[in-house]
């Protein structure tokens, strides 16, 4: 089989609940490799929250904070975070609408603390994986400091929470013509949704045709694996795309394959079909 450049999302994808991932998971990634196909993380996880659970799988590259940062084999090829005066202009029109914030550095992440709140007094959709996760890393004690310690240098990416979905639509009408507003999915007697904006420039393709001309391939070279919302734009690009069993449905809907989900070893068994190990 012709090498394949593998690109897979972390939560809810690569791993469950902010846990660690699978025995058959790792198992699944190391063959695949050593087959002599590149597997790379693809995440919306700025660097700091990837933790060493995950990267001691062994990676040929990472792609973090959604298309913003990329590495391989450490080498760090394209970084480029937002301007402060963006992320001020961005603040501005969400927190003028209520809306609280979570803001994502190189060196660590700053939240509102009315977004914790509304994140501790909600109960997600079970497909929201990015919801779980960041309730599960306040529950795990990770260190989130406060918006006011935010030392204004600039930053990756912007994670937003509102009780109601008009606010979201008003801060969009400000915002939306440099940024794609993602909102993951809810219940409809949610109290609290969530999502993030992501560059129009950049973005988790942008981030893979880094990755592919530095290896010499092309998108047709390519398989992502996605769940939500925030992997739409990785899947498009890629040559082949995979939703987990656990995705929303529009990601279903798009994707040429589905398999199992996070919680059945998805990743593993698509693996064996696709002839990955």
């Amino acid at each position: 089989m012709k090498r394949k450049l593998i690109f897979l999302d972390i939560d809810g994808t690569l791993t469950a609940r902010f846990s660690s991932p699978s025995p058959s998971v790792k198992k699944a990634i190391r063959a695949a490799r050593s087959n002599g196909h590149k597997v790379f993380l693809c995440t919306g996880r700025n660097m700091p929250i990837i933790g060493q659970d995950i990267l001691e799988v062994g990676f040929d590259g990472i792609i973090a904070s959604a298309g913003s940062h990329v590495e391989i084999d450490g080498q760090v090829l394209f970084d480029c975070p937002l301007p402060e005066e963006t992320i001020q202009e961005c603040l501005q029109a969400f927190h003028s609408n209520e809306i609280f914030c979570r803001i994502e550095t190189a060196d660590g992440i700053y939240m509102d603390t009315q977004m914790q709140s509304l994140l501790r007094n909600t109960t997600p959709d079970p497909s929201n994986s990015e919801l779980v996760r960041m309730q599960k890393e306040l529950e795990s004690g990770l260190d989130i400091r406060p918006y006011d310690e935010y030392p204004r240098k600039g930053a990756y990416k912007i994670c937003f929470s509102s009780a109601t979905l008009e606010a979201i639509s008003q801060a969009k009408a400000r915002l939306g013509d440099r940024f794609h507003f993602v909102v993951h999915p809810f219940f409809t007697s949610s109290s609290c949704y969530n999502g993030e904006i992501i560059r129009k420039d950049l973005g988790k393709g942008h981030g893979m045709d880094i990755v592919c001309h530095h290896y010499g391939a092309t998108r047709q070279d390519s398989i992502a694996f996605g769940d939500s919302m925030n992997d739409y734009e990785m899947m498009k690009a890629a040559g082949t795309s995979v939703a987990m069993g656990n995705a929303c449905q529009e990601l279903k809907d798009m994707a040429d394959n589905i398999c199992e989900s996070v919680d059945h070893d998805g990743i593993y068994h698509e693996f064996l079909r696709l002839g990955l190990m």
